[in-house]
This record gives structure tokens, sequence and C-alpha cells, in this order.
């Protein structure tokens, strides 16, 4: 009988994915030496293969179990990495850095939790439209402040509007997990937690 096949982990999309989580350090690297001009040119390639790497992984027909775990793993080591570094220079308010870093872990101890309950969460939990809007929004927030302090001055309302907008989506989509981890929590018969 011949055995199944492997699939590989080594596709095109999740080099990609790889490289994204390769660029941060490069952008921490050039943030702290104030190279803001490099920074924000190096997360916005980061940004850009966000996007890249799931399409080519629908065109190419190469999704792989590997690829759905890295994809939100190199989105989260991005994110929280930047929003920490403009935290730190006092560009973007504290509370919403404590926001997207507080809810990436929770979403995070979560899915460990889950999976050491023994549930499957590579099928229960995926991507919705409101995690995708919230990283788009965060990717978008980081890119235009670099760009202001590069090259060119956005209005400030504009900002203001983008700074809320990354906050509610990223409230709503870390409420949503929440609510999707609760119930897929494994209980006994008395309807109490498994332990």
């Amino acid at each position: 009988m011949t055995p199944p096949l492997r699939e590989s982990n080594w596709t095109i999309p999740n080099l990609i994915t790889v490289s994204r989580i390769m660029l941060t350090p490069g952008f921490v690297m050039a943030f702290v030496d104030r190279r803001f001009d490099l920074a924000w040119v190096l997360f916005a390639i980061a940004g850009f293969t966000d996007a890249l790497d799931g399409t080519l992984a629908r065109v190419l027909k190469q999704r792989s179990t590997f690829g759905a775990m890295l994809d939100p793993l190199a989105d989260k080591i991005l994110l929280v990495t930047s929003f920490i570094c403009l935290a730190v220079q006092e560009w973007i308010p504290g509370w919403l850095a404590t926001l997207v870093v507080s809810r990436d872990l929770f979403i995070v101890g979560g899915l460990a939790l889950l999976h050491y309950s023994g549930v499957d969460v590579k099928r229960g939990i995926k991507p919705v439209w409101i995690s995708k809007c919230a990283t788009t929004a965060q990717i978008s927030l980081v890119l235009l402040i670099m760009v202001e302090h590069s090259m060119v001055r956005f209005y400030p309302e504009f900002r203001l509007l983008l700074v809320y907008t990354v906050a509610v989506l990223t409230a709503l989509s870390g409420a949503y997990y929440l609510v999707v981890g609760l119930r897929m929590f494994p209980h006994n018969e008395n309807g109490h937690s498994r332990p």
C-alpha cells in the first residue's frame, strides 16, 4: 500500500511568509537607528507580502496546515513589534499599543489553552473578515505614521480617525475570538470546564 503523500511546508507562499518574519528585525534596527525612511519601506514590503502569500496560496493551490498557522503568527510578530516601537517613540497612544498587543497575546494564549484541552483549533478557528479588516487597518496606521515622520504630513483628523478605527476593529475581533473560543472549550456532563 502506498503511504499518503505529506504536504510540503516549504511552498512559495510559506517562504514569502517566512520572509515577512525576517523583515521584522530589519524594521526594528532601522527604526532604532532613526532611519525612518528605510523602516517604512521595509514595513511596506512586509505588509505587501501579507496579501501576496495568501493570494499565491489560492492561485497556486499551495494551501497548507503549516502556512495556516505561520501566516497569522508572522502578522502578529510584525504588528506587535511595530506598535511597541511607535508607542515607545510616542507616535501613537500608549493605550492603543496596549490594546493591540494584549489582543494578540490573548489570542495566542487562548489557542494554546484550547490546544492543551484537546481542541483542534486549526479546524475550529479560522480568520474572519473582522480580523482581516483589523490587520489591514493596523498595517495602514503604522505605514501612515512612518511615512508622516519621514516624508510628508497628513491631516491630523485622518490619522485620528484611523487610530480609532484600529481600536474598534481590534476590540471587536478580540471579542469575536473570545466568544468562539469559549464555545469551543470542552465541558463535562455537569456543565463545568474539563480540567
